[in-house]
C-alpha cells in the first residue's frame, strides 16, 4: 500500500529540482542585476511545484479509491460475520436444548430402528463439532475484519500526510508567483538597463554559436575522404578518411536516441530552440543550440556516450567547454570549473570529463548535440 515506486520516484526528482532552484534563486538574488535570471528559476520551480501538486492530486485520488475498496470489503466481510452469528446462536440454542446426557439417551432410545438411532447419534455427535467449526471461523473473520479496519486507518492517515504537503505546497506556489509577479515589475522599472545586460549576453551566446560551428565544421573535414591528389593541397593535409569504428560508433549512438543518459541530473531551467524574453515578449532571445540545466555547485559533468574529445576551449560567459565526437555526432559541455579531458582522449560513456562551475552567480551546465553541422534538441535524444 502507499505509494507506488513510480510515485516516490517522481516526488523524490520533482522535490531534487525544487531543491536546486531554490539554492540558485537564493545565489542570484543577491544580486539586483539578476533578477532576469531569477525569474527564469522562481517560473522553473512553479512549474515543477504545480508538477508535485498534480502527483499529489494523483495519491489522494489513489488513497481515496483504496479507502473506498476497502470500506466495500469491510461492508461485506461484517454481513458475512452478522450471518455466521446468527448461525451460531441457534447452534448454541440447539445445543443447550440437547445439553443434559439423559436427552441424548432418550432420543437415542426412541429411535424406530437401528438406522434412525445412529443417524440421531451422528446429528448429536456432529452438532459440538459445528460449533467449534463455526466459533474458530467466526474468530477468523473478526480478525480479518479488524486488520481491513486497521489499513483503512493507515491509508487514512497517509492521505492526511499528503493532503496536509499538498496544502504547504499551494500556499508555496502562491508566495512564489508573488515573487514571479515582484521579479517582472523590478524589471519593467529598469529596461533600459536590462536590455544592456541582455545585449552582452546575446553577444556571448552569438560568438560561443560561431565557435562550435567553427569545430564542428574542422571535425567533420577532417573525417572527410579526401578529393585532392597533390601531396601538397590544403584538402590533402587536413583530411583522413572514416574509419569502420567511426562509422559503427555513429550508427550506434544514433540507436541510442531518446535512451541517452543526462550528463547531469538537474531541472532544465532554458531549453532548445527560440525563446521570446520572459517580460519583454516582443524581443527574441538568442537561439539556443542545446539546454540549460541547473545544478548544484561543483556538480560532476559525465559524457552521455562514448567517443573522443574533439577540443577544448574557453569561452567568455561559458567558461571551459569540451566538444566530444561520436563518428557523425557531436555532444557539448559548456560552463564548467574544471576538465579531466584534453583533446584526443578517448571517454567511455557515463566518464566524468569534468566540474560544472558557478558563473555570476549561476550555477547551470550548457549541454549542446549536433547531428553532422545541426544542432539538435538534446531532451529528445535524453532519457
Amino acid at each position: 500500500m502507499g505509494q507506488t515506486k513510480d510515485q516516490k520516484n517522481r516526488k523524490a526528482k520533482l522535490e531534487k529540482e525544487i531543491a536546486i532552484l531554490d539554492q540558485q534563486i537564493r545565489s542570484t538574488n543577491k544580486k539586483s542585476d539578476n533578477a532576469l535570471s531569477s525569474l527564469r528559476l522562481t517560473r522553473r520551480k512553479i512549474d515543477s511545484r504545480k508538477q508535485l501538486i498534480a502527483e499529489s492530486d494523483r495519491e489522494i485520488a489513489e488513497l481515496d479509491g483504496r479507502i473506498s475498496a476497502q470500506n466495500d470489503t469491510i461492508a461485506m466481510l461484517q454481513s458475512r460475520l452478522d450471518t455466521m452469528s446468527l448461525y451460531y446462536s441457534r447452534l448454541v440454542k440447539t445445543a443447550y436444548r440437547n445439553r443434559d446426557p439423559r436427552i441424548w439417551f432418550i432420543s437415542l432410545l426412541s429411535s424406530g430402528d437401528l438406522g434412525q438411532g445412529l443417524r440421531r447419534y451422528g446429528y448429536l455427535k456432529s452438532l459440538s463439532g459445528q460449533m467449534n467449526t463455526q466459533a474458530r471461523q467466526i474468530e477468523d473473520m473478526r480478525d480479518t475484519l479488524q486488520a481491513r479496519k486497521a489499513a483503512v486507518e493507515t491509508l487514512r492517515a497517509e492521505a492526511g500526510s499528503v493532503r496536509e504537503a499538498r496544502r504547504e505546497d499551494l500556499s508555496k506556489l502562491q508566495k512564489e508567483e508573488g515573487e514571479s509577479q515582484a521579479l517582472v515589475n523590478k524589471l519593467k522599472k529598469d529596461k533600459s538597463s536590462y536590455q544592456k545586460q541582455l545585449k552582452a549576453k546575446q553577444r556571448q551566446m552569438e560568438a560561443l554559436n560561431r565557435e562550435i560551428q567553427k569545430m564542428i565544421e574542422e571535425a567533420t573535414r577532417a573525417s572527410q575522404p579526401s578529393k585532392g591528389k597533390g601531396k601538397g593541397t590544403a584538402t590533402a593535409s587536413a583530411s583522413k578518411p572514416r574509419t569502420e569504428a567511426d562509422i559503427k560508433l555513429e550508427a550506434q549512438f544514433a540507436a541510442n536516441k531518446g535512451k541517452l543518459p543526462w550528463p547531469a541530473e538537474g531541472p532544465v531551467v532554458e531549453g532548445f530552440g527560440r525563446h521570446n524574453h520572459p517580460v519583454y515578449t516582443n524581443v527574441q532571445m538568442p537561439f539556443n543550440n542545446g539546454v540549460n540545466i541547473a545544478l548544484p555547485p561543483n556538480t560532476a559533468v559525465k559524457a552521455v556516450f562514448g567517443g573522443t574529445v574533439s577540443k577544448v576551449i574557453v569561452m567568455p560567459g561559458y567558461n571551459q567547454c569540451v566538444l566530444i565526437q561520436h563518428g557523425g555526432y557531436f555532444t557539448f559541455y559548456c560552463k564548467l570549473a574544471s576538465v579531466n579531458v584534453k583533446a584526443g582522449d578517448k571517454v567511455s560513456t557515463g566518464q566524468v570529463i569534468g566540474r560544472v562551475d558557478t558563473i555570476s552567480d549561476e550555477t547551470q551546465l550548457h549541454f549542446e548535440l549536433w547531428e553532422g553541422k545541426n544542432p539538435r534538441d538534446p531532451e529528445s535524444w535524453l532519457r
